[in-house]
């Protein structure tokens, strides 16, 4: 048996701090049709309006048999995205618009579609869960690096959403800044550093989100982005291992596969000098997905919710 991959169509969209996707998938999680818009921060009424403008070009091609099996739309968000910003005045007022927007309502204005909305890294676990790697490991934590890095948690063999769809949001757990100051792992190991690195050298940080990704020209800033990342990312998997015995890391992000590649390595050498007394250390794993597992994710999210059992259903209090 297996599936068919016309059986179901679903939407996705992933809301990031630079960018957003819309997805069409199949039933296999195969994006047949993707639109990217850039941005320099989110405003509600631009994400919207590119997801209201974009369901009809997803949907274009497709015959109406096809059409009529499209099952709902998945968005991936930070949660509390009002809060994920650096801006002031007139411009920080429309961004903390946000903290009164409806996602439901919003959709309904222009689809009937049922909305399933999921933490963005959440969204990003799940790809992997459902399309990639997870089937490997029955425990394990995921970590995703976007602009700001965000996690999942899979347990007994699905992802672990928590009471409020907020397990796994490890960009919050405390560290060490390069002055002795407690910070969070999101101002130690998340992609807009890279950004500010960047931007201090003079270079576009648009080369970080233009597709296809190919970051070699920008390697002289990687490389330092990627030593310091994967070091936070070491310390920080052992900490995550001291309450839940994983059995894995899984590590992706929004980035080219050889700087994934390279991301793993480093973490892997750098946990064999931490101090692992009392722990079983972890093995660390690349994802498989990749940059765009959080759009695949969010339009997974119809398809999990609708159609997939949730072994964690009665865990998760929702």
């Amino acid at each position: 048996m297996e599936l068919n991959p016309e059986g179901i169509l679903s939407v996705g969209m992933k809301i990031g701090r630079r960018s957003a996707d819309l997805l069409l998938i199949d039933f296999t999680g195969k994006p047949r049709r993707q639109l990217s818009t850039t941005y320099d921060y989110p405003l509600p009424e631009a994400v919207f309006g590119f997801l209201d403008s974009g369901l009809e070009t997803l949907l274009a091609h497709e015959p109406q048999r096809l059409r009529d099996r499209v099952c709902g739309i998945g968005i991936g968000t930070p949660f509390e995205l009002w809060k994920w910003h650096d801006l002031s005045g007139l411009a920080a007022k429309k961004f903390s618009s946000w903290k009164n927007v409806n996602f439901f309502s919003e959709v309904a204005k222009f689809s009937d579609l049922p909305v399933f909305v999921v933490n963005d890294a959440t969204a990003a676990c799940h790809a992997e869960h459902l399309y990639g790697r997870g089937a490997e490991y029955r425990d394990y934590f995921y970590f995703f690096i976007g602009s700001m890095i965000g996690g999942g948690v899979a347990l007994n063999g699905t992802v672990f959403e928590g009471n409020q769809g907020n397990a796994g949001a490890l960009g919050a757990m405390r560290t060490t800044g390069p002055l002795g100051e407690s910070q969070q792992l999101i101002d130690t190991a998340s992609l807009f550093l890279l950004e500010d690195r960047l931007i201090e050298g003079g270079v576009d940080p648009a080369i970080l989100w233009k597709k296809p990704q190919d970051w070699t020209s920008i390697t002289r800033y990687v490389e330092p982005w990627i030593g310091a990342t994967a070091q936070e990312l070491a310390k920080a998997s052992l900490s995550i291992c001291a309450v839940i015995d994983f059995e894995a890391i899984f590590i992706d992000g929004a980035f080219p596969p050889d700087v994934r590649e390279e991301l793993v390595a480093r973490v892997r050498r750098y946990l064999v000098n931490q101090d692992k007394r009392g722990l079983i250390p972890p093995v660390v794993e690349a994802a498989a997905v990749g940059e765009n597992a959080r759009g695949i994710g969010a339009a997974s999210s119809p398809i999990f919710r609708q159609f997939l059992l949730n072994t964690n259903a009665g865990l998760s209090g929702m």
